[in-house]
Formats: structure tokens, C-alpha cells, sequence
């Protein structure tokens, strides 16, 4: 199913696998969603990240991440922010602060895609994508 906003499509897969409990799920490679989900990553939120598939079409396998003996997700929730039909732009003063410090906003800076924290220590702002916490 071709989707006209690759990173909406891709958070949405990663919530409902997650609160189906699965250990893997599968999102259409682009630029935008390997690099999305390298933060996610290195921010601890996915366990792994994997290219499969021939060139028109690759896929991303995403290693999700639970806790306890119960399971429970890491991720408590995925936001859009910046859509195509209405994008958000930030300075680096105005970069959101995601629950206090303890999710993050993804931000598409003119140095590539990088968390608010990262985007406030380089000293640029740009399109926030999302919110993860």
C-alpha cells in the first residue's frame, strides 16, 4: 500500500505492533524513515535496526524493546507533529522540551535528523517531525 506520508505510516506501525506486543515490524525504506529510526535507536527506544528486501523494495525491519515481565512497551507514545499539510517549523530557542526532558522531538535539521537535544547543543533548529516518549 503506497502511503503519501512515509513517517505517519511509520509510526503507526511501530505503535501497533507494540501494543501488540510483536518483537519485529516491517516499515518501507526511505531516507527519511532509516534515518528516523537510527535515533530511535541510538535514544534506546528499538533494539535494532535491519535493511531487507531487493532495491524498489527495501524494507526496514525495526527490533522493538519491552520491559519487565509483563512486557511493557518503552514506547508510551508516538506523536506527529510536522504533517504535510501543516509543517512545524522551530528555532533552536523555540525547540520543544518533549514531557520535561524525558521523550523526545525528532527534529529534520539542515545537518540530517537529529533529537531536540542534539539540535540544541549544534545550535540549529529546523521541521520537528515527532514526538517520542
Amino acid at each position: 500500500m503506497a502511503a503519501n506520508d512515509t513517517i505517519s505510516d511509520m509510526l503507526t506501525r511501530i505503535r501497533n505492533a507494540s501494543l501488540a506486543r510483536h518483537q519485529t515490524t516491517e516499515v518501507p525504506s526511505t531516507r527519511m524513515t532509516r534515518s528516523i529510526a537510527e535515533v530511535l535507536v541510538s535514544e534506546g527506544f528499538i533494539s535494532s535496526v535491519e535493511e531487507v528486501g531487493e532495491a524498489p523494495k527495501k524494507n526496514l525491519v525495526l527490533g522493538l524493546k519491552y520491559k519487565g515481565k509483563n512486557r511493557k512497551p518503552i514506547i508510551t507514545a508516538l506523536k506527529r507533529v510536522s504533517r504535510p499539510g501543516l509543517r512545524v517549523y522551530s528555532n533552536r530557542k523555540d525547540l520543544p522540551r518533549v514531557l520535561g526532558g524525558i521523550g523526545i522531538a525528532i527534529v529534520s535539521t539542515s545537518s540530517g535528523i537529529m533529537t531536540d537535544r542534539d539540535a540544541r547543543k549544534t545550535g540549529v533548529g529546523g521541521e520537528v517531525l515527532c514526538y517520542v516518549w
